[in-house]
């Protein structure tokens, strides 16, 4: 369910992003949007009384890292990308993840690459081409850095699994967007310094601030809440395998909505693809740790021993 639900979610990213990059320049957008993010996971954490975890505790470096790799670099990269691209480019470039985590699962984590799972990933990797190779006005650089950007979300979601196993899904969320947004602002602040521009463009005007909110409220902070759901619940490479490729089709709807891009037959069959490759992750059993130097600490964000966490038997 939280899969499903951080799915949904993320359909509406791209098709915003679009929107919001179309209008202002997209570190200030990277920032305004984190700030508001930052705001809702303050004022949890503070309802939460946790508000000090993010400082006090051997936890507030690495808490601290999570908003570095989960938010800062990433956001940079999504919406710069985003701005040189499209809303289904920007959504079809995300689609790569699934290979940055098996890689990452089977080496640091120990999961088991099983024949079933690299096809699924290799049949991803196919549709994704295919549906890539028929956008001829693609910018290479920003199709680039749209490829780079969950390469930090995995690191992330590693430094998670592998170094706070006991934080809550709210103080991760929380940790994201208030390290996050702090930094991206001052990132924003040197830009601006360095570029010469005003710190507060006027293309950010007073009638898209309502747009920034939600984008940072809704589809950036609940959206990774319910990611974080989704891990404490599947291992990373099935819960990836579900929720990123389902975005794209999702995202047709959204896309012509909101900014009118309406994909071409190539995309779509390459989207086809996608859903299957889906489709094969979430038939799947569970993945198991192999390996005896990966830590049982793992667990509560891994997979739940018990007879379904056997591996794939392909």
């Amino acid at each position: 369910m939280f899969a499903a639900l951080c799915a949904l979610n993320g359909a509406f990213v791209g098709p915003v992003a679009r929107l919001t990059t179309e209008a202002g320049d997209p570190v200030f957008v990277a920032a305004v949007t984190t700030l508001f993010g930052g705001l809702a996971a303050a004022g949890v954490l503070v309802a939460r009384g946790q508000l000090r975890s993010l400082f006090q505790g051997r936890d507030a470096p690495l808490l601290a890292g999570v908003g570095v790799l989960g938010t800062v670099v990433p956001y940079l990269l999504f919406f710069v990308g985003t701005a040189r691209t499209s809303a289904l480019d920007a959504v079809l470039c995300l689609q790569i993840e699934p290979v940055y985590s098996l890689l990452l699962a089977w080496g640091v984590l120990g999961h088991r690459l099983t024949l079933r799972r690299v096809g699924s990933a290799a049949l991803l990797l196919v549709g994704i081409a295919f549906a890539m190779t028929g956008e001829s006005e693609a910018d290479p650089l920003g199709i680039g850095m749209l490829l780079a950007t969950p390469l930090a979300w995995q690191l992330s979601h590693l430094l998670v699994l592998r170094r706070l196993p006991h934080a809550v899904p709210e103080l991760l969320t929380g940790a994201r967007y208030f390290w996050g947004g702090l930094l991206l602002a001052l990132t924003a602040l040197g830009y601006a310094l360095l570029s010469g521009r005003s710190l507060l463009p006027g293309s950010i005007a007073e009638a898209q601030l309502p747009v920034l909110a939600v984008q940072g409220i809704v589809l950036s902070y609940v959206g990774t809440m319910l990611w974080y759901q989704a891990i404490a619940r599947l291992d990373l490479a099935r819960a990836t395998a579900i929720v990123v490729p389902s975005i794209p089709v999702l995202t047709l709807v959204p896309a012509f909505v909101i900014v009118g891009e309406v994909p071409s037959p190539q995309q779509i069959a390459g989207l086809l693809l996608v859903a299957v490759g889906v489709l094969l992750f979430v038939r799947a059993p569970h993945a198991v740790e192999t390996r005896e130097r990966v830590p049982a600490l793992t667990a509560p964000l891994g997979a739940e021993g018990g007879d379904e966490a056997g591996g794939d038997e392909a």
